[in-house]
């Protein structure tokens, strides 16, 4: 009797080890952006209401996105979700949205402390490879329901990424400058000159510890339970659905495509590109841009 019971119990252990060795779950995050400054002026005499409405509609898709995040103990893969694209006059659009952050995807893996970020721009293919940075939460004692999850509230400063042109503000007075100047004298001036960022900026996230997996949308990582919602002063991700254990599992798994570059690297090489850009009129002249050199 007594050696059944051991090897019941031993059946348990192994079973329980078993599950959370396979353990996987899936949160899919809506996002919204306030673009503030970052927002195209619309009042020329030369845009009809009907095209400051499909403009506006055009920057609402772009900024309002849905993102998939699979997850497991140690390692994540977070991605936009695929959706049937509109037919015809879309890569303006595409491509704006990559110079926003968006597209790509990524692999964090908290165990190694890494971050792959596999992306694609103007036809060539990239892979970021860098550390996750290393988030000083601060743990604080307010409390909210997301779902039907109890989460809790923690704040950080941390470093703005440069490649995102949303974390760009322009100078005072830049835009003024710029009316004064000749149109070659404005495609010679330095995009980087006329723009500055913050070295950091604050968040807010909402984890529950009910999940205890130290995952979360994009970069955001390191608290004892999944984050289901994070927001800075431009852009709010938040879980709309959580599935743990799905019938269909996915492979999560480091992406391997594309020259390697760091975040560092990467950011200088869009700093380039948003100039090239300025240069040749917002792309539309000049022909097709260079990549990598």
């Amino acid at each position: 009797m007594k050696n059944t019971l051991i090897c019941f119990f031993a059946v348990l252990l192994s079973t329980a080890a078993l599950q959370a060795q396979n353990f996987q779950g899936m949160a899919v995050y809506e996002s919204k952006t306030s673009l503030g400054d970052m927002m195209p002026k619309l009042d020329s005499k030369d845009i009809t209401p009907d095209m400051k409405k499909m403009i506006e509609e055009r920057m609402k898709q772009m900024f309002e996105k849905t993102f998939i995040l699979n997850f497991d103990k140690t390692s994540s893969i977070y991605q936009e979700e695929e959706k049937l694209g509109t037919p015809g006059g879309d890569n303006g659009m595409r491509m704006m949205s990559s110079f926003m952050g968006g597209g790509g995807k990524q692999y964090k893996n908290i165990k190694d402390k890494s971050l792959l970020i596999e992306k694609e721009m103007f036809g060539k293919e990239f892979l970021i490879t860098d550390s996750l940075t290393q988030i000083k939460w601060k743990m604080e004692s307010e409390t909210k329901k997301i779902g039907n999850y109890t989460c809790y509230k923690a704040t950080a400063s941390i470093p703005v990424d440069q490649s995102n042109l949303l974390n760009y503000k322009p100078k005072k007075g830049a835009e003024e400058e710029m009316k004064k100047k000749s149109e070659s004298e404005q495609r010679s001036t330095n995009f980087m000159d006329m723009v500055e960022m913050p070295k950091e900026k604050t968040i807010t996230a909402w984890y529950t510890p009910d999940i205890p997996v130290s995952q979360g949308p994009e970069n955001y990582w390191g608290l004892p339970g999944l984050i289901l919602e994070v927001s800075d002063d431009k852009t709010t991700l938040l879980c709309s659905k959580v599935v743990i254990n799905p019938k269909e599992k996915v492979e999560i798994k480091a992406p391997k495509k594309g020259e390697k570059v760091s975040q560092a690297e990467f950011a200088k090489i869009m700093a380039k590109k948003m100039q090239e850009m300025q240069e040749m009129g917002g792309g539309g002249r000049g022909g097709r841009m260079r990549i990598g050199g």
